[in-house]
Formats: C-alpha cells, sequence, structure tokens
C-alpha cells in the first residue's frame, strides 16, 4: 500500500494502524480517506489479521475536517466531498461488517469526523484527558462519518441530538458513562492499553469473536425471530470449529483453552 496519512504493520495476529497526519491534528481529507479505505481492504483480505489496533499520532486523535483545505476548494468543495465521503463511508462499512474486532484508543480529543469514525468501532478505549464533541454545526454543516448511525445507537437519540445541536463537549469519564466509550486510562497508557487489549482478543477464539460481533449488530436492527435465526445458525457454526470445540472440553476438564483461531 501506498499510505500517505497513516502507518499499518500486523504483528502476532493484530493489524497495528496509526493515524498520522499529526501536523494536520489527523483531519479528514480525501488521501486520509482513500487511506482508510485501503488499509480496510488489506486487512479484509489479510489472514494473519485476527483483531485491529487503531491509535493515532501526535495530541489530537481526530480533529474532523481539514476545514483549511475545504475552503480553498471553493465552488469545488460539494463535489471534493462527495468523493472524499464515498471513501471515508466505504472503509466504515468495511470495518463494521468484517468479523474482526476493531480497537481505538483516543488520545486528546475525537471532534466532528473524529467523533464520527470512532463511534463507528466495536470498542474504545479513551485517554483520561481526552474531549469528544460533533462540531459539526459550529461549522454550518451537519453530521457525516456514519456517526447518525453509531452514536445514536450507543448513547441514544436524545443524547445524540444534545451533542449535534449543541455541540457539547463530552469528557472521557462522560463519554464512558454515556456508552461512547468502554473505558479510560491514563494518557500515557492508551497506547499500551488499546494494543493489549487487540492483542488479548487476537489470541482468543478469532472465529467466535468475529462472528459474535456480527451478530450482534445485526441483531440490534433486527425482529426478534430473525435475530434468534441468526444466532441458533452461528452458534451451531461455532461448536463445529476447533475453537468451540476446544473451548467447551477445557470448560468441562476444567484447564484453560489452546484456541488457534480457527
Amino acid at each position: 500500500m501506498n499510505l500517505e496519512t497513516m502507518n499499518y504493520e500486523v504483528r502476532d495476529g493484530v493489524a497495528h494502524v496509526c493515524f498520522a497526519r499529526s501536523d494536520g491534528a489527523n483531519t479528514i481529507n480525501p488521501r486520509f480517506s482513500r487511506d482508510l479505505r485501503d488499509i480496510m481492504l488489506e486487512i479484509e483480505w489479510d489472514d494473519r489479521v485476527k483483531a485491529v489496533s487503531v491509535t493515532a499520532a501526535g495530541k489530537v486523535f481526530h480533529a474532523g475536517g481539514d476545514l483549511k483545505e475545504f475552503h480553498e476548494a471553493g465552488a469545488g468543495l460539494p463535489k471534493l466531498a462527495s468523493g472524499m465521503l464515498t471513501d471515508f463511508h466505504g472503509g466504515i462499512y468495511k470495518m463494521n461488517r468484517m468479523p474482526k474486532p476493531f480497537v481505538a484508543g483516543v488520545n486528546g480529543a475525537a471532534g466532528g469526523a473524529g467523533l464520527s469514525i470512532v463511534s463507528s468501532f466495536d470498542l474504545v478505549v479513551a485517554g483520561e484527558s481526552a474531549k469528544f464533541t460533533m462540531a459539526y454545526t459550529n461549522a454550518g454543516v451537519t453530521p457525516d462519518g456514519t456517526s447518525t448511525y453509531f452514536v445514536a445507537r450507543h448513547i441514544g437519540v436524545r443524547r445524540m441530538l444534545d451533542l449535534t445541536l449543541t455541540n457539547r463537549v463530552l469528557s472521557a469519564q462522560e463519554a464512558e458513562a454515556w456508552g461512547l466509550v468502554n473505558r479510560v486510562v491514563p494518557d500515557d497508557e492508551v497506547d499500551a492499553a488499546t494494543a493489549e487489549l487487540a492483542q488479548t482478543l487476537a489470541d482468543g477464539p478469532a472465529w467466535a469473536l468475529g462472528h459474535a460481533k456480527q451478530i450482534v449488530y445485526a441483531g440490534f436492527d433486527s425482529p426478534l425471530e430473525e435475530a434468534g435465526e441468526l444466532e441458533g445458525v452461528t452458534i451451531a457454526k461455532a461448536m463445529g470449529t476447533h475453537d468451540g470445540q476446544e473451548g467447551i472440553a477445557a470448560f468441562v476438564e476444567k484447564r484453560s483453552p489452546n484456541f488457534i483461531g480457527e
């Protein structure tokens, strides 16, 4: 891959992604969006990857859109934004649909599209001084980055409207209490805690974890019977995998399981 705004490497079953546009507060522009799409394609087809850790260089996780570049586009901005969001949203769609868990580590701030992408991760670790804000309407625009889907589901419609219409800023502790992040750690431990959590997932029963992710998302939007049927089909398949049979045997034999991710 020819990446300009992100770094990528795979170690011990974990894909480590780092937003590396720190001189621009890791803001989204067309290049950032293409890099995100390309990384998601790479992760999707790399069988070595069992889980993903996403962190950011610099003091800000992701400050939203690159408003300076948007301003310079002038009358061409709507076309630029449309193409950019095709890649940005496409990358998020792939991240959500593939059976691999994604963990984000948020340092500094996540605003605008930064908050949007944070909401699309499966698990989120935040530094204790991290801040979260929608910010879109402050710039006279409306939300993007799939935030209207994910944020509302995580925190509820009324709180989503509060964030969207008032641009309220949430502390890390408030974000955890609202259900926007999973855990808060000291600022200097964010990257390590994110990588450690992703490694724990990668070392576990990868097939079961990935497909559990999928049925949770599917079940949220499904009628009761449809959700139950998908659960039944998926757990039956899990019971036929190595890790499914090994996990059951280990429980019965009162020992630690030896998962191989299959």
